[in-house]
């Protein structure tokens, strides 16, 4: 699937003021920025941020450890490389500082299961309050890059207008969406009034899609997809495309967020190494860390056969210990072994790409991996080895895989090459079903049955969707349900809300928000004003009642999901309607549903 020859170039900015547009990298490892200029009429210009305080150039793959470093009053002392100086390491033993890593697994949605615990956060920190003082001090380094690389007065002239890109893995949710914006706000990126315009998101799997075609990787065999695997640090996320006849591309099947990244490739050494040192003189867990995060830092990567030992140098020529395999202050480790560390991860990322393929309607003929953890020989060569027999082709950029993120972040608002992707979620709203007496459901269900002011009877507890999983949703599709609001109160029109709910569970068509409660909760709440639709529709027993029709909509116009109520009003559509984020998203719950009732 190459580029057609006649695809066009990235097109000149059309903006009539220079904009400044910078794309975050926040891994669970090691954190990047690319950015670009945008001036009226040039074509804008991807750079990397390539120099953070404490660290030395290293070109374009300059990273810095996600890490942030707090006093004992909770205030941040160090962040990335410079957490890491030997002298600060010193004066951070001494003084009790506390170094917060992994921080963005805090972040993650319940439905992402992890093999082993990771660092729990100091009890007077969020993960919130982390990935804010980590986006501060990346925006920090960035203005400081740019003003030396472009002067002073370029970054006086973009200050006010920039446009942040957020990259989060596949499995994220609005929740984890609402969570990083939140942060930028606090971080003083932008105000919260200029965060929904200003603060975008884009997934791991699609930036990377978007590295790729940007360096004109060619996406090889014609008429079939491609399946992206993002290895990271944390997590590993698999997307599959095909290109159209235009030449953008179309997301073919549900994306996939595993957590088998490369920091459990090491967390599984480090279990190893306390069982293998325990008796000897390198037996403190501090010795054990010690080795563990060389192993982490040089040999995890450098590992290729499996019949080779690894060597682990962490100590002097006077280390020494032969019976646990330590002599010149080197551990020698069998390749059988290390490879038992590896084993998990790329278990579960074949077994991943073989569902995505069976799963997609159009034939897959390649594999591309990108990101931090695909540098390594012996990932990348296990993957082909069991996936090639299959008839894919398993291929790797020549390019630095772990700025492939914030560059394709940047790609993907500059360009966006993706033109429609599958809803990996069901979406919907809770709603009352007119009770039938010949449906089982309802009978089952009589107990609860409520009758409204018309006289009706209708039972609670009904799903109705709007959006099914696995749907391919092209940008700006609306995708919209009818309802009827009942109520004999007039005033409840003037504060209407309706929830926008998720459904995590297996069923291809939930109906009943009872069946598996736990599968369901609130993605958000809209609100709107129906007074002007709510008309008289009868009187029953002394009173009157009312009636409002109205659509609850749902936009898909990208990584980002929007919702909105909809009416007609003298011939015209209106949209006079606002959306809330529900801060207990992640707790399952879900409001009770008041007097007024949603019919289907």
């Amino acid at each position: 699937m190459q580029l057609p020859s006649n695809t066009p170039n990235r097109k000149p900015y059309d903006g009539s003021v220079r904009k400044l547009v910078i794309a975050f990298d926040v891994g669970t490892t090691f954190s990047g920025v690319s950015y670009a200029i945008l001036d009226p009429g040039e074509v804008p210009e991807t750079q990397p941020v390539t120099s953070f305080p404490a660290q030395a150039k290293v070109g374009g793959s300059a990273k810095i450890p996600s890490i942030v470093c707090y006093d004992k009053d909770g205030k941040v002392r160090a962040v990335g490389s410079e957490a890491e100086e030997p002298a600060f390491i010193e004066q951070a033993e001494d003084e009790g500082f506390v170094t917060v890593s992994w921080f963005k697994l805090h972040l993650r949605p319940e439905s992402l299961k992890l093999e082993f615990d990771f660092p729990a956060l100091p009890k007077n920190k969020t993960p919130l309050m982390v990935f804010s003082d980590f986006l501060r001090y990346l925006f920090e380094c960035t203005k400081s890059y740019i003003q030396k690389a472009n002067g002073t007065l370029v970054w006086n002239s973009v200050q006010p207008n920039i446009d942040f890109i957020l990259a989060h893995p596949n499995g994220w949710e609005i929740a984890q969406q609402a969570q990083m914006r939140r942060a930028a706000i606090i971080a003083g990126l932008v105000s919260e009034a200029e965060s929904q315009e200003h603060v975008h998101f884009v997934t791991e799997g699609e930036a990377s899609l978007h590295f790729c075609i940007q360096r004109k990787i060619p996406l090889e065999q014609k008429d079939k997809g491609i399946i992206i695997v993002d290895a990271g640090g944390g997590t590993v996320d698999l997307s599959a495309y095909c290109q159209t006849a235009m030449g953008s591309f179309e997301e073919i099947v549900t994306s996939r967020c595993i957590g088998q990244g490369s920091v459990f490739v090491g967390r599984r050494a480090h279990s190893y190494l306390q069982g293998k040192l325990k008796n000897s003189r390198f037996g403190s867990e501090q010795d054990v860390q010690l080795i563990a995060s060389r192993f982490d830092a040089e040999a995890k990567h450098t590992f290729r056969k499996s019949e080779d030992s690894v060597y682990v140098k962490f100590g002097t020529f006077r280390d020494r210990d032969p019976s646990v395999d330590i002599k010149s202050g080197q551990l020698k480790l069998p390749g059988c072994v290390v490879e038992t560390f590896f084993e998990p991860s790329i278990k579960e990322i074949i077994q991943a790409v073989k569902e995505q393929r069976s799963e997609a309607a159009t034939s897959i003929g390649a594999v591309f991996l990108a990101g931090g953890f695909s540098a390594s020989d012996w990932l990348f060569s296990s993957l082909k080895n069991a996936l090639e027999p299959l008839g894919l082709t398993v291929r790797r950029p020549d390019a630095h895989l772990n700025k492939a993120v914030a560059d394709g972040a940047l790609s993907y608002y500059l360009d966006h090459f993706v033109s429609a992707r599958v809803a990996w979620l069901t979406y919907g709203t809770d709603c009352a079903r007119p009770y039938n007496p010949s449906n089982i459901e309802h009978m089952r269900r009589r107990h609860t049955m409520a009758t409204r002011p018309s006289g009706r009877q209708v039972i609670p507890s009904g799903f109705s969707t709007i959006i099914s999983k696995g749907v391919l949703v092209h940008e700006e599709t609306e995708f919209k349900e009818h309802y009827v609001l009942e109520s004999s109160i007039r005033s409840v029109y003037n504060h209407f809300s309706a929830d926008i709910m998720v459904y995590r569970g297996r069923s291809s068509c939930p109906e009943w928000t009872d069946v598996e409660p736990r599968m369901f909760s609130t993605w958000g709440t809209v609100y709107a004003d129906l007074s002007d639709v709510a008309e008289i529709s009868g009187f029953r027993d002394g009173r009157i009642y009312f009636n409002a029709d109205f659509e609850v909509v749902i936009l898909f116009g990208g990584p980002e999901i929007k919702a909105q109520v909809s009416w007609q009003e003298n011939v015209s559509l209106l949209y006079p309607s606002k959306i809330d984020l529900c801060p207990d998203y992640l707790s399952g719950e879900r409001k009770e549903v008041g007097l007024p009732t949603l019919f289907l």
